[in-house]
């Protein structure tokens, strides 16, 4: 990816290949309202300080990795590094995200995005308006279709939406309309269930008004985050040993992350700190938050636990192995469930 990077040190020769992750892309019109900066602040650090640990070292131990990681809202941005390979090589990858609370252990869900369409006919709404295919009336209806939904969704099912293009005119009955939804659950089956569902009301919205309804689903929706709690015990403890105080140690997080992808595929972590604020991510609030004097301590202190982390699985053999028999586990469960099979068990995985 053009604003890409990667910085390395060091040979798999001598041990395991560590990634640590920078996000660093802004919001529109709100800035750094997810607080990527914070992100990128504490890849750099923890990158600086294994480095400068490595150098001291009498032997080799491995190489780190710092990996620049753009266009995480939204745009999949690991997703495509995942495609041309960049992960191909890594044993173990971590990163922080700054927020309201502090949580070692989080579980974020996975998430599609989807543009639905609307095409009718365009009528003087005064003078001929049973001429026309009311493309505003579909995209509405299409609205509140999924609002009701939501009485009969999991709790921990999300979908939230909106209309961007409702009509030209008041005097016009629009021909054309489109809405951007975003959905998510836990994971990907129920991701599935969910879409299926929300499907029925784009459709049913389009025969109510006699509309042509399109929908383009996302091509690199978002997985859920799957934190591998052999390393994220590891970082915690580490985090705690320098005066870092948790609000929990597990906590569910409505929000997602391409990061969910990469855990797939690598056992990772991606805890969440908090930097002094009461207001939630993506709000102006959060961003004048993460541009605040404040954020610098708990940042930091994310990088050096996250340091720490890194040096513990370098010199510790049975931590990585640890770490990895975790993840092979979760593969295992994971293949076991997507097979086509008409009967299985808990015991058969």
């Amino acid at each position: 990816m053009e604003t890409g990077f990667k910085a390395e040190l060091g040979s798999t020769e001598n041990g395991p290949n560590i990634a640590v992750i920078c996000e660093y892309d802004a919001l529109p019109e709100i800035g750094h309202a997810c607080g990527h900066n914070l992100i990128a602040e504490a890849g750099v650090a923890a990158g600086l300080g294994i480095k400068a640990a490595l150098r001291k070292a009498e032997k080799p131990f491995g190489k780190i990795t710092v990996l620049g990681t753009p266009a995480e809202e939204g745009g999949g941005g690991k997703i495509d590094m995942i495609k041309a390979g960049v992960f191909d090589d890594i044993d173990v990858a971590m990163m922080v995200h700054p927020c309201p609370k502090t949580v070692s252990h989080g579980s974020f869900a996975a998430v599609d995005m989807v543009t639905v369409k609307y095409t009718g006919k365009a009528a003087h709404a005064a003078a001929y308006p049973w001429e026309g295919v009311n493309a505003l009336d579909a995209a509405v209806i299409c609205y509140q279709n999924v609002s009701c939904l939501r009485q009969q969704m999991k709790p921990t099912w999300r979908a939230h939406g909106i209309i961007n293009k409702g009509g030209i005119k008041p005097n016009i009955i629009p021909e054309f309309t489109e809405l951007e939804y975003y959905f998510r659950a836990p994971n990907k089956k129920e991701l599935d269930d969910l879409r299926n569902k929300i499907k029925s009301c784009f459709d049913s919205a389009a025969t109510a008004t006699g509309c042509q309804v399109s929908y383009t689903f996302s091509s690199k929706p978002y997985l859920n985050l799957v934190t591998n709690n052999r390393m994220a015990d590891v970082f915690y403890n580490n985090a705690i040993s320098i005066g870092v105080q948790f609000d929990a140690k597990e906590d569910i997080i409505a929000g997602s992350t391409d990061m969910g992808n990469v855990s797939q595929i690598v056992p990772s972590i991606h805890p969440i700190y908090g930097i002094e604020t009461t207001h939630g991510n993506h709000t102006k609030d959060f961003a004048i938050a993460a541009g605040d004097p404040k954020a610098q301590l708990h940042t930091l202190n994310q990088a050096k636990a996250m340091a720490m982390t890194c040096l513990d699985i370098f010199t510790d053999k049975h931590l990585l192995k640890d770490i990895k028999e975790e993840f092979a586990i979760f593969k295992k469960f994971t293949m076991r469930l997507t097979m086509k099979k008409k009967h299985w068990k808990l015991t058969d995985i």
